[in-house]
């Protein structure tokens, strides 16, 4: 992945309604050569879908938590369980005290108890704490501008 395809990139994240021509225009291609990009951004895997940032408390989903869930045996194979709540928005198998983390968006404290008691229901859970958000002071997206540090060769290799 280039600058070129990291700059696309970047420029989908900030609008993703932008025309070819537009995202050509942002990195000194043609149309063309912007839609290839892109195309081939997605056949990767790099764009995973196109989507609309949408405010929660604008939908009624004012109320974010996120839920450490404790567990009696490993919760790896337990993804559908999580998946089948709507009110989950990630869930992920964790290292630490608890088991699994998941983030939580509902619109009242009340429907979050309903969801923790449905937590609860999945095989193997034995516990939860939850953290109420108060504010959000931002929330960002992966920048595809700023690699990450490139991967450690083993010594071996390195001594060619």
């Amino acid at each position: 992945m280039d600058h070129i395809d990291r700059t696309l990139l970047a420029q989908l994240q900030e609008d993703a309604t932008l025309s070819y021509a537009a995202l050509g225009e942002a990195v000194g291609l043609s149309a063309g050569a912007a839609h290839e990009r892109v195309r081939k951004l997605r056949e990767r895997g790099a764009i995973r879908r196109t989507t609309v940032d949408v405010d929660p408390a604008a939908v009624g989903s004012g109320v974010l938590a996120y839920v450490m869930v404790d567990s009696t045996a490993w919760m790896g194979d337990s993804a559908a369980g999580f998946a089948a709540l709507p009110e989950i928005l990630e869930a992920h198998v964790i290292a630490g005290s608890a088991s699994v983390l998941v983030k939580v968006r509902t619109a009242t404290t009340e429907q979050l108890q309903d969801v923790l008691r449905r937590i609860y229901a999945i095989e193997g859970v034995s516990g939860t704490q939850a953290t109420v958000v108060l504010e959000t002071f931002f929330e960002r997206p992966v920048s595809p501008l700023e690699p990450g540090p490139a991967p450690r060769q083993p010594a071996s290799a390195a001594r060619i």
